[in-house]
């Protein structure tokens, strides 16, 4: 049971990091295609809204509060 647990729980997480990585690139496309005038803005936009994006990452326990709160599946407890 607890191996099912933990299946499931990791692709949540993989999950909600590839939800987040896509709008990440979302948010990169719009300011570097939309916003960005010239190449110099382009440049900028397209290097530091990634640089952003891997700053302020959300946390493991963000994530798994999320997961908990969306899906009702919580991280089980290590073994050691």
């Amino acid at each position: 049971m607890t191996d099912n647990l933990q299946n499931k729980h990791a692709s949540y997480t993989k999950i909600a990091w590839t939800i987040y990585s896509i709008l990440a690139a979302i948010i990169v496309a719009v300011l570097v295609l939309v916003v960005a005038q010239d190449n110099e803005e382009r440049f900028f936009y397209g290097l530091m809204t990634t640089a952003v994006a891997y700053v302020f990452r959300p946390t493991e326990k963000f994530f798994n509060r999320l997961i908990l709160k969306y899906t009702g599946v919580e991280k089980p407890a290590e073994q050691e």
